[in-house]
């Protein structure tokens, strides 16, 4: 089914002389903002589009979607935004980063996986990894996720807490993950270290508005079964979510079949692992009978397409994931190994990687792929009540995007403009809980300056880490 594009120009004309301009004033509610006359795109259970269309936002949430002369009777905005000829659609929802890792944008490049993680990643992060290293890493990818319309992220790094704290700050909406991994890492010496810091960074964010707090183990082939056991009983003591790369590579698989005697997803399952919101990060190394076990615990799926590509890790099984009924999201993975955090990008390269892993171009519509960046990384959040499409009682996680490029002309189909022709850069302004986070184009939260002065000190340390 495609998008239903709601033509209101004789609905205008129809209804008009009914309002009464001094009447309608004085009916009015006030509300915190209007956006107004945009191609609004609700990603709902019926793809509607209103075209024009306005959106009513009061505090954090969205009151109503409907024409721009039933928004203007019902609604009296305390600040307006005029999106006439741009379309207004839900923020975007980046299922898998590493936010800080944009600090090692750029390294080991036209590498496989295990290689660049090794001898790159692995010994950068233990020469350079400290809070402040990581407050600085995150802004600087606040700033690039505020300015390309995410709205929503997951992640997995090290002092999460601290990735909290800017997070919230910036007033972007963060299901966090604090890192357990068998090593000594910069913020635990041990596993059982990792376990304790995550207790105290889930209390310091329980109840957050902005701010999940969840679990990352990294993965089976960096943990044991006694580590994975105890990640799955302190999720459910504190009630948050599991992050855990999940059969990225074909070398992954090797390695848990040696170290544990089973495939990754079969030892999981064996460990009763999974908790009721479980993501597993890239799942492309998937067979139709894991698929099968994935869908009864309700495991969620980050589908990374340009970082399996980049690391030649292999095509996720998207189209089987959506047959066997399981939710699909896209995720950028981190800005090392993409390298960018451009969720548009990862529209884009998502249905073009299914299309011609299947030949078929049918398998993955714009709608479709809108959709996985939208509502379908809502539900593998576990927040598709709250988040991921633009309708009344849901939190007001918008964005509006420009298209009057020259590559948007002409416009004829909104929805394959944004996935096929639109860039992270075109969008205009971020709303995220209600709140302007960047109005055209200028940041509001963020000293965009500051951040990138920090970033560029910070890479100092990076180089004095990574013999080149």
């Amino acid at each position: 089914m495609r998008f239903r594009i709601l033509a209101t120009g004789l609905a205008l004309v129809l209804v008009a002389p009914l309002w009464r301009p001094g009447l309608a004033a004085r009916q009015a509610t006030a509300v915190s903002l209007i956006i107004a006359n945009g191609i609004v795109i609700t990603v709902d259970g019926s793809r509607r589009i209103l075209n024009p269309g306005s959106v009513a936002i009061n505090g954090t949430q969205i009151v109503a979607i409907d024409t721009p002369a039933a928004i203007a009777a019902r609604y009296r905005g305390a600040e307006t935004i005029d999106a006439a000829g741009k379309v207004v659609m839900p923020g975007l929802i980046n299922t898998h980063t590493h936010a800080a890792m944009v600090m090692f944008r750029g390294l080991g490049n036209d590498l496989a996986l295990m290689d660049w993680l090794q001898n790159y990643i692995f010994p950068a992060e233990a020469k350079t990894i400290s809070p402040e290293f990581v407050r600085v890493g995150t802004r600087l990818a606040l700033l690039e996720m505020i300015q390309s319309g995410t709205t929503t992220f997951a992640d997995m790094y090290y002092f999460e807490e601290e990735v909290a704290r800017v997070t919230k700050a910036a007033g972007l909406r963060g299901v966090l993950g604090q890192t357990v991994i068998e090593f000594p890492v910069p913020d635990a010496r041990t596993p059982a270290d990792a376990l304790k810091r995550t207790e105290a960074f889930a209390k310091e964010f329980a109840q957050d508005d902005l701010i999940t707090p969840s679990i990352a183990p990294h993965a089976v082939y960096t943990l044991d079964a006694a580590t994975l056991t105890a990640v799955s009983a302190l999720a459910r003591k504190l009630s948050i979510p599991i992050q855990i790369h999940l059969a990225e590579t074909a070398a992954e698989i090797g390695l848990s079949q040696a170290r544990h005697q089973q495939r990754p997803v079969a030892l999981l399952d064996s460990l009763k692992f999974w908790v009721p919101i479980t993501i597993g990060a890239h799942g492309v190394w998937i067979n139709p009978d894991e698929i099968a076990v994935l869908k009864r615990h309700n495991v969620g799926i980050s589908n990374n397409p340009e970082s399996n590509m980049k690391l030649a890790s292999g095509t996720a099984p998207v189209v089987g994931y959506r047959q066997g009924g399981v939710n699909v999201g896209l995720g950028t993975d981190g800005a090392a190994s993409n390298n960018d955090l451009d969720m548009f990008e990862a529209m884009r390269q998502a249905a073009f990687q299914q299309k011609l892993a299947t030949m078929d171009p049918r398998v993955i519509s714009a709608p479709e792929a809108l959709e996985l960046a939208t509502i379908g990384g809502a539900r593998v959040l576990g927040q598709q009540a709250r988040i991921g499409s633009l309708e009344a009682g849901k939190r007001a996680d918008v964005i509006i995007v420009g298209m009057s490029r020259a590559r948007q002309t002409p416009l004829f189909d909104p929805v394959a403009q944004v996935v096929y022709a639109s860039r992270g850069d075109d969008v205009e302004t971020t709303v995220v809980n209600g709140k302007v986070l960047m109005r055209d184009r200028q940041m509001l939260t963020l000293d965009e300056a500051a951040v990138l002065k920090a970033a560029r000190a910070a890479a100092g340390l990076v180089r004095k880490a990574v013999p080149r």
